[in-house]
């Protein structure tokens, strides 16, 4: 969420006046988070219009089956913070996609210390979290995901297939798209560490993110090895910087 760069007063300094600022079912189910990320990014922003994320869900929803529920992929903030209620969730696999750092965002980070999170790319597979919505509600709870990830226009939704203990399932998955202006996936794993380490933004720093996913992964018995690299860089720097 909060997807694109910090826009700056006419001092030149970060806009960060929302600190503080949380990712809440309250604030996405009536629009003000929505609010304040505009007032964040500023009369120059491009994110989306609620009118445009409600046409999108629409969109989406015409081509759900009658009493079908819904399975929503997590791999990074929506595994510890969904915000939206959900009826089941199971450890999933996801093969073909892999989660990375490839996003700049404003919601942690500033122009002098920018900030990175997550995104889906193509390659190798992905171990997360899929959360189950029962059709009753899927109208309800997908305005408020949509809310949630779509409003930068940096992520694309798509049907994907994945895989769980309890068999195959179809879920939807926000996958990035690289020609979008938030794109950082050429970034080293030093650029990426430099960011997680010291970034931070009126959603909180960039390394509590790195610490929240890893921990929630943990506790489903997931290990992703890429991460705990970076992590491990991450620990490096801030070590380093305290002596």
């Amino acid at each position: 969420m909060l997807a694109s760069q910090t826009h700056c007063d006419s001092s030149g300094h970060p806009k960060n006046k929302m600190s503080g600022l949380s990712v809440t079912r309250e604030g996405l189910r009536d629009g003000s988070l929505l609010k304040a990320a505009r007032l964040i990014a500023g009369p120059s922003n491009t994110l989306l219009s609620d009118g445009e994320i409600e046409t999108s869900l629409q969109k989406f929803i015409s081509r759900i089956s009658v009493n079908q529920d819904v399975w929503v992929f997590g791999y990074g903030s929506l595994i510890w913070n969904p915000a939206f209620e959900f009826a089941e969730k199971r450890a999933t696999v996801l093969p073909g996609w892999h989660r990375s750092f490839c996003l700049s965002t404003f919601g942690r980070g500033t122009r002098d210390k920018p900030g990175v999170m997550l995104g889906l790319e193509p390659g190798s597979s992905c171990e997360g979290i899929a959360f189950r919505i029962g059709q009753k509600k899927i109208e309800e709870e997908l305005l408020i995901l949509w809310r949630r990830e779509m409003i930068s226009g940096a992520y694309e939704a798509r049907w994907l297939k994945a895989e769980t203990n309890n068999g195959p399932i179809s879920t939807l998955a926000f996958v990035v798209k690289q020609s979008h202006r938030s794109y950082i996936g050429h970034l080293s794993e030093d650029e990426i560490s430099q960011r997680l380490a010291y970034a931070e933004g009126p959603l909180g720093s960039c390394h509590e993110y790195l610490l929240n996913t890893l921990s929630s992964l943990k506790a489903f018995g997931i290990s992703d090895d890429g991460l705990e690299r970076i992590h491990s860089k991450v620990q490096e720097k801030r070590e380093a910087s305290r002596n």
